[in-house]
């Protein structure tokens, strides 16, 4: 199995009972009932643009917006699963950044009807305290968002590998 990269963007803002993190509920009928289904923003990119650029693209695909303009922090590259490395930049978010819509992916379903229909890649994306998001986040994950707060408690980023425009 080939080699799967993605980049995405993890928003974070102060919310009232500290650190909040924005997270997408994945879409389509695998993620249904799974307890584990919210992710960080993201999505495959090539070789055609960097992770970076395949970060605010995937986010603005997916939430329905830009991602807010203003410094972002490369968290670092995490293995989500056997065949998927997620490339993972921070940014500060505020009220304004909502759920707008998402783009769709076509799947035959139920399997092997021959029927195609359309699924939206996230559901619904909303701000989650950090603390709480740890349990939500597919698994492969949660080392994005304890990078996420190692950054925030040394906010000059120790051995960090540096901000992106």
């Amino acid at each position: 199995m080939a080699a799967v990269t993605s980049a995405g963007i993890l928003l974070h803002r102060d919310g009232a009972s500290g650190t909040e993190v924005f997270l997408g509920r994945m879409g389509g009928p695998f993620w249904t009932r799974r307890p584990r289904a919210w992710s960080i923003p993201k999505g495959v990119y090539t070789g055609d643009e960097t992770p970076l650029e395949a970060a605010r693209r995937e986010f603005e695909e997916e939430i329905g917006a830009p991602p807010p303009v203003g410094e972002l922090t490369l968290l670092g590259a995490f293995r989500q699963s056997a065949a998927k490395t997620v490339t993972v930049y921070a940014g500060r978010g505020d009220a304004d950044t909502v759920f707008v819509s998402s783009n769709t992916f076509e799947l035959e379903w139920p399997r092997g009807s021959g029927v195609l229909r359309s699924f939206p890649e996230l559901e619904d994306a909303r701000w989650h305290p950090l603390d709480e998001a740890r349990a939500l986040v597919v698994a492969g994950q949660v080392a994005a968002l304890d990078a996420l707060a190692e950054l925030l408690a040394d906010p000059d980023g120790g051995d960090r590998a540096g901000t992106a425009p």
